[in-house]
C-alpha cells in the first residue's frame, strides 16, 4: 500500500492531499482554541490568522525527512498537545484566550496553590472534553503519510516555508522598529497565539522581567531617599502590619453591605476603621498590581517602580525594621517576582 501511494504520487505529481493532512494536524492544536474564540466572539481575527500561519512552520521538517513523518509528527505533536491542553482548559474556565499574564502566574505558583486552584475550578465535563480533544488529535495523526519530493526541491520548499513564516516577518519588524531587540519583541507578539510559542514567548519574557526585578533589588539601596520625609509618630513604640490578601471581593463582605455576616470581626471594629469603598486595582494580577500599589508607579508611569523608593524603602528610611512573611514561596525557595 505504501509503495502504491508513493508511486502514485510520483506519477501524478505532488501529493497535495497528504500535505494538507500534515498541515491540518499541526494547525489543530492552535486552531481549536482560536476557532472557539472566533465562534464565541471573544477576540478578533488576528490570533486565528497568526495560529494558521505559524502552524505551517512544522511542515519544513516533514518535507526534509519524509521517511520519519509519523515519528517526527508524534514528537512535535506531543509538545503541541500539552500546550494546547493548557490553553484549551483556560478557555473552558474563563472563555478567554491564554495570556502572558496567566503564564507568569503559573511560574510563580507552588504545588499547594495550584492544587487549590484545580479544586476550585475543575469541572467533570472537562474530562470528556480533553479526551475528545486528544482522540481527534490521534485520529489526525493516523491520517498522516510521507510527502515525497526530490531532495533539492524539498530543501527549497522547506527553506521557503521558514523564511515566509518566520524569517521575513522578523526582518520586517526589525527594520520597522530600527533595532533587533524591539523587532524581535514585536515578532514574539505575532507568534504568541500559536502553540507552543505562547509558552516559549511568555517564559522568555518572564525571565526578562524577573531579571529586571532582581536588578531592582540589587540597586534598591542606590535609589535616592525621599527628601523632607517626616514621621509624625517618631520615637514612639509602634508595630505596623500591612496585610495583602488576594482574590477577595468586597461584594461578598458584610463590612461593605453584603447581607450575610461574612466579616464579623471587622464589623465589630467598623467605627474604628477607615473604609475605602471606591478603590479598583490598577492591574489584573498580583505581580503588576503590587508594582504600583507598593511604589510610586501608576498606570501612566508603570516603570517608576524601578527608579523610585518602594513603601518598604520609605519605612526603612523612617527608621522601621521591615520583615516580609509570605505563603507563596515556590518549591525551589528562590525569590519570585512577587517577593522581589
Amino acid at each position: 500500500m505504501a509503495l502504491f501511494k508513493r508511486s502514485k504520487t510520483t506519477a501524478t505529481g505532488f501529493d497535495w492531499a497528504g500535505f494538507i493532512w500534515l498541515f491540518v494536524f499541526f494547525w489543530y492544536f492552535s486552531g481549536i482554541t482560536q476557532l472557539l474564540i472566533q465562534l464565541t466572539g471573544t477576540s478578533g481575527f488576528t490570533g486565528f490568522r497568526q495560529a494558521f500561519v505559524m502552524s505551517a512552520l512544522w511542515l519544513a521538517p516533514m518535507l526534509l525527512f519524509p521517511k520519519q513523518t509519523r515519528l517526527l509528527a508524534a514528537i512535535i505533536g506531543v509538545v503541541l498537545w500539552a500546550c494546547s491542553m493548557a490553553s484549551l482548559g483556560y478557555f473552558f474556565i474563563y472563555q478567554q484566550e491564554f495570556s502572558q499574564s496567566v503564564i507568569f502566574i503559573m511560574f510563580e505558583s507552588n504545588v499547594s496553590e495550584a492544587g487549590e486552584y484545580m479544586t476550585q475550578y475543575f469541572a467533570w465535563w472537562m474530562i470528556p472534553a480533553f479526551l475528545a480533544h486528544t482522540a481527534f488529535a490521534y485520529f489526525l495523526w493516523t491520517r498522516l503519510r510521507p510527502v515525497y519530493m526530490p531532495r533539492g526541491r524539498a530543501m527549497v520548499a522547506a527553506t521557503a516555508i521558514v523564511i515566509a513564516v518566520a524569517g521575513y516577518p522578523l526582518i520586517k519588524q526589525t527594520m520597522r522598529m530600527g533595532n533587533f531587540a524591539e523587532g524581535f519583541e514585536k515578532f514574539e507578539t505575532r507568534i504568541e497565539p500559536a502553540v507552543p510559542w505562547q509558552m516559549a514567548v511568555a517564559y522568555h519574557r518572564y525571565l526578562e522581567t524577573l531579571g529586571d526585578m532582581q536588578g531592582m533589588l540589587d540597586s534598591a539601596s542606590k535609589i535616592a531617599p525621599l527628601k523632607n520625609l517626616k514621621d509624625a509618630s517618631a520615637g514612639q513604640p509602634a508595630t505596623l502590619v500591612l496585610v495583602i490578601g488576594e482574590s477577595t471581593n468586597r461584594q461578598r463582605m458584610s463590612l461593605y453591605g453584603y447581607p450575610r455576616n461574612t466579616t464579623p470581626e471587622l464589623d465589630k471594629l467598623k467605627d474604628q476603621l477607615a473604609i475605602f469603598d471606591n478603590v479598583i486595582t490598577p492591574r489584573p494580577y498580583t505581580i503588576e498590581a503590587l508594582q504600583q500599589v507598593l511604589t510610586f508607579a501608576d498606570e501612566q508611569n508603570p516603570d517608576l517602580y524601578l527608579s523610585t523608593p518602594s513603601l518598604v524603602s520609605v519605612m526603612k528610611q523612617a527608621g522601621y525594621k521591615t520583615f516580609w512573611i509570605t505563603n507563596q514561596q515556590t518549591m525551589t525557595k528562590r525569590n519570585t517576582m512577587l517577593t522581589t
